[in-house]
Order: structure tokens, then C-alpha cells, then sequence
């Protein structure tokens, strides 16, 4: 069985902050991005092989909830966890939560998709197959 939740550490760089000292709003979607890719790369999907093959990846909605910023050297988690929740999407539910007091600090919900050949919604076998065999989450 495949683990439907998935965990990545990250720390903030200085060139991620603004002026007011803490990250950047649009750099959060960067960690969600690269949790993603991590997250599907681990359940055995090559984002760049299925590219190569004309299956494109795509996100169509991105909610994001900002709780508490992060700041220059802050250690945090990206949790991820994906869902199939519908028939031609996959909802990733992403949170981020600072390492030194588990401090949520974003919650996330990316909506995609994969297009076909022809540019028509269509969830690929391999996608398929890992949603059969994962386990379901204890707490969501």
C-alpha cells in the first residue's frame, strides 16, 4: 500500500522574504510546487516522462489560507496528501507547519488535472493505480 500522506522539510532563504522580514506570499506556492513534484516523483509518477509522453499535469484552482508567517531561517514541513476527487481531478491538501512549535502556517488546496494528446481532461492509468492502492488517512 502506498502512504497517501507525504512529508518535506524545508528552511526559509533570505532572498524568499520581503521587506516587512517574512516569506513572500507567492514563494509558499513555489514550496507547494516543489512538495508536489517530490510527492508524486516518491509514489513512482515522473512528472518529465509523462510530459514526454503528452500527459500534462496541470492545476486549474489553488486556495491557499495564510495563518502565520515564516521568517529568514525558519525550518518548516510541507504535508502533503492527494486525492482523487472526482473523475477527472486530483486535489492535493498541502499544510505548512513550522518545526520548532508545529505552528501551522498556511493550509492549501490545489485542484488539478491531466490533460491528453489532444488537450482533453483525462486522469492517466499510472495515476489511477496509485489512488487504488493507497491507504486511507487516519485524521484527513
Amino acid at each position: 500500500m502506498i502512504d497517501s500522506q507525504f512529508l518535506l522539510d524545508f528552511s526559509v532563504r533570505d532572498y524568499e522574504c520581503d521587506l516587512q522580514g517574512i516569506v513572500n506570499n507567492a514563494v509558499y506556492q513555489n514550496y507547494l510546487e516543489h512538495a508536489r513534484h517530490e510527492y508524486l516523483k516518491h509514489v513512482g509518477i515522473n512528472f518529465a516522462q509523462l510530459a514526454a509522453e503528452g500527459i500534462n499535469l496541470v492545476v486549474i484552482r489553488i486556495e491557499l489560507d495564510y495563518r502565520f508567517p515564516l521568517t529568514s531561517g525558519d525550518e518548516f514541513t510541507v504535508r502533503s496528501r492527494m486525492e482523487q476527487t472526482s473523475a477527472l481531478k486530483i486535489t492535493f491538501f498541502q499544510d505548512i507547519y513550522r518545526k520548532k512549535d508545529s505552528k501551522l502556517i498556511l493550509q492549501g488546496k490545489i485542484t488539478g488535472t491531466a490533460l491528453n494528446k489532444r488537450g482533453r481532461p483525462a486522469i492517466p492509468e499510472q495515476l489511477t493505480k496509485i489512488f487504488s492502492e493507497m491507504t486511507v488517512p487516519v485524521n484527513g
